[in-house]
């Protein structure tokens, strides 16, 4: 499914505008501040509820936090203080360990201002067991501030287990829908309106609504956050690197006129001006973005008990994986030079508004051509990643 944003609808609306009017300097201006925005703008997701619910268990589990980087853990209340959690690859991503509500250091009244509620993007609250008062006052709080929360039930394997203990005749799903419908009817009586409520528990990432959360926050937020969102997921399902590859794809054309055009000289040997750095930053995202770097593959082996070797043993692009650099990719783009001229020839002689794009026709598409094609081999391996690394190990 297209990942369509009317703020993008707006941006391309603009600059298409811009270069029907013969302003390209106006055009690759816009374009440089939309990245510059995509690549800093904030998001700050807190993460609160009730003392003992697993707060920091769900951040270090949505993180994928090293031992080293892993918020506090206990029994016992240990954030005593609003704490960030950077995401490990994009710092401008922030998930906010807030201190339990209800506590002796931080009661109901007093814990909104403390916490300093208005400077965060949307709220999860995490909460076991029954509904206490403090969570309901939340809720409130955050809704006068016309502010998104998502009420996650934790600790559901615990349940569960309890459950097939106590109960004869045991069925998940049963359990399943009364725990929700709890939930539900819990903030009705409050006259709390379409809440979302998700079930979870953080050791069981592949069960419950673990994915459906992931997939209504990434669906619920507004322009450039949710592009920023869904990038810092990791790439647990073929759903999630689908919409990661859209979402890209549908910015090749920015990037390409923003290559050509801020290119200050030809690249050597081919007469085609191409900013190579923006090439070789571009590619990288894309290593990044879908687990094909170094560290992120050393990460996915150490979970998942498949070697690093075998994880790419079935990357069929060797660029995908490989050091790349402006020396690499200037060989990358010799080889896709001939089919790119052909293209941007049949382009220039049919549509007349083309030929005043980015430094030339054939500069321009020869970089559309090199960033798709990156673009979706690295998808392609991405999932023969994921896929390998979801196998049993041997």
């Amino acid at each position: 499914m297209a990942l369509r944003e009317e703020i993008d609808e707006a941006e391309v609306r603009e600059i298409t505008s811009y270069i029907q009017d013969g302003d390209l300097s106006s055009a690759i201006e816009r374009i440089k501040k939309y990245f510059e925005i995509l690549e800093n703008a904030p998001l700050n997701i807190a993460v609160t509820g009730e003392s003992g619910t697993g707060k920091s268990t769900f951040i270090n589990t949505f993180l994928d936090l090293s031992e080293k980087d892993a918020a506090k853990t206990g029994v016992v209340e240990t954030t005593m203080k609003p704490t960030p959690y950077s995401h490990p690859k994009y710092n401008n991503v922030k998930y906010w360990d807030l201190p339990g509500v209800g506590t002796p250091n931080f009661k109901a009244e007093e814990y909104l201002q403390k916490v300093h509620f208005d400077k965060y993007d949307f709220f999860i609250i995490i909460g076991t067991d029954r509904f206490k008062e403090s969570t309901i006052q939340l809720v409130e709080a955050i809704q006068d501030m016309n502010k998104k929360f998502y009420y996650v039930r934790s600790k559901i394997e615990q349940v569960m287990y309890s459950e097939q203990k106590r109960r004869k005749s045991f069925q998940e799903e049963t359990v399943l829908k009364e725990i929700r419908e709890d939930c539900l009817q819990n903030f009705s009586k409050e006259n709390i309106d379409n809440p979302r409520v998700f079930l979870l528990d953080c050791f069981e990432k592949s069960k419950y609504d673990y994915k459906l959360l992931q997939e209504t926050i990434e669906k619920e937020l507004p322009g450039y956050k949710r592009f920023v969102f869904l990038m810092s997921l990791k790439n647990s399902s073929l759903s999630v690197l689908q919409k990661k590859t859209e979402a890209l794809r549908q910015q090749i054309w920015k990037k390409a006129t923003l290559s050509c055009a801020a290119a200050a000289l030809p690249i050597p040997g081919l007469g085609i001006a191409c900013d190579l750095t923006i090439l070789v930053k571009t590619m990288k995202e894309y290593q990044t973005v879908f687990g094909l770097d170094e560290g992120s593959l050393n990460k996915l082996s150490h979970f998942s008990g498949i070697s690093t070797s075998e994880l790419k043993s079935v990357i069929k692009s060797p660029q995908v994986i490989g050091e790349l650099n402006k020396e690499i990719v200037i060989k990358m783009i010799s080889k896709g030079t001939m089919g790119a001229v052909m293209v941007a020839e049949h382009l220039k002689s049919n549509i007349p508004l083309f030929g005043s794009l980015a430094a030339g026709g054939i500069s321009y598409v020869l970089t559309s051509r090199m960033l798709r094609g990156f673009l979706f081999e690295s998808a392609e391996d991405a999932q023969r990643v994921l896929i390998k690394a979801s196998e049993d190990p041997v």
